[in-house]
Parts: structure tokens; sequence; C-alpha cells
């Protein structure tokens, strides 16, 4: 198996869009030799804990609604080319995401940590519910089979919070700067929503290399 460690945050559409297109190209390849994890990275580090209003957050964020609203044109018909469902105007509110990421890493310890993520990017940009929401992240847990009343007690208290943001601090200080950020096989760095056909290659490349070893 080779790593693949993929860092990222549940409210960013690149990433939504990046693991979509990973996602197309590991069905191309059943067996693919990926042994893949999620690590956080928060957008938004001080994000206050309640989150901020949507449009707020973008016109700040970009500088003004005119801004906001062409970085988030080309992000809408980025996926509509792709074909990725993706509701923006119904998301309310940017949350602070420090306990998405949270459960994202118990799921991991449950091996469910693909569907979490999945369950979430949906959530966010196909439902626009509240995954700042400790009530809205017990339900998606429990959706992927974690135990619902476990996740949300733990929510409840600053039970792994600080080892979150040790491993926030760690991605920024090993040089990533932006999600998503793709690791291969610990120190192959492939950043940004690759289209599917690049990953192809890469699962191509790869099979390649393990059949000449094999016959080696």
């Amino acid at each position: 198996m080779i790593t693949l460690e993929i860092f990222a945050d549940p409210i960013c559409p690149w990433c939504y869009i990046g693991k979509t297109r990973l996602d197309r190209a590991l069905a191309t390849l059943p067996g693919h030799p990926f042994q893949i994890s999620w690590y956080p990275f928060q957008l938004n580090p001080d994000m206050p804990e309640d989150g901020m209003d949507r449009r707020a957050y973008l016109e700040a964020k970009f500088g003004g609604k005119d801004a906001a609203v062409r970085a988030y044109a080309e992000i809408a018909a980025t996926a509509e080319a792709d074909g990725i469902p993706m509701d923006l105007a119904a998301i309310d509110r940017t949350p602070n995401t420090i306990n998405a990421h949270r459960v994202i890493f118990w799921a991991g310890v449950e091996g469910y940590q693909d569907a979490m993520v999945d369950a979430l990017y949906t959530a966010y940009f196909c439902d626009g519910r509240d995954i700042g929401d400790i009530d809205v992240l017990a339900d998606l847990a429990d959706s992927v089979g974690m135990n619902a009343a476990l996740i949300l007690r733990l929510l409840k208290s600053d039970i792994d919070k600080a080892e979150i943001r040790k491993a926030d601090q760690a991605a920024r200080k090993m040089g990533v700067d932006a999600v998503p950020t793709f690791i291969v096989a610990g120190a192959h760095a492939v950043p940004g929503a690759q289209p599917t056909a690049l990953w192809q290659q890469v699962l191509t490349e790869l099979a390649e290399g393990a059949a000449a070893d094999s016959a080696n």
C-alpha cells in the first residue's frame, strides 16, 4: 500500500471538488494502492466558535460583494462542468471547523474516515447544513455508522481539540499553506483540486511500477 495523506477543510469547496475527482479516478482502478488518511487544516483558525454569517464572511475575505461573487462563480462553474452537486445559495453560515475535524479524526480511528468526509461535504455544500453545530455533526456521524450519543458527548468536551490544533500547525510548518494538498508516499506533494485524468495517470504509473517490481 502507498500512503496518500490529504490535508483539507470540510468548508473548502476546492477540497470537495478535489475529493470527488480523486474518487472518480480511484473507482476506475479497483484495488488501488492508496491507503488514504485525512489531516486537519483550518482555513479560518480564528473563526468565532459559533461561526459567522456566510455573506459577511465572504465579503470580508474577498474584499467586497463583487469579488466574492466572482470567486464563487468560478467554483460553481467548475462544479457544474464536472457534474458535482453543489448548492452554494443554501449555505447561511460559515462555521468554525475544529469540531468537524475532531469527528473526522475519530472516524479514522473507527474506520469511517472517508465516509465521514463525504458526509460533511454533502451536508455543507449540497444541503446547506451547519457543520459547526454539534447536533448536526453527531447526526452525520450516526449516518456513517458511528455512535451518535458518544460523538455528542465527546463534542461537548474539549477532548482532542488541542491535538487538532497541533496537527494544523504541524501541517503549516511542513509547508502546507493551502488546501487540498495531497502527499503521496510521504514525499510527493500534489496541491490543488487536480483533474481526474491526472490521478488516473498517477495510478497507472504506480500500477506499472508495482508490476515491474514484481517481475524483477
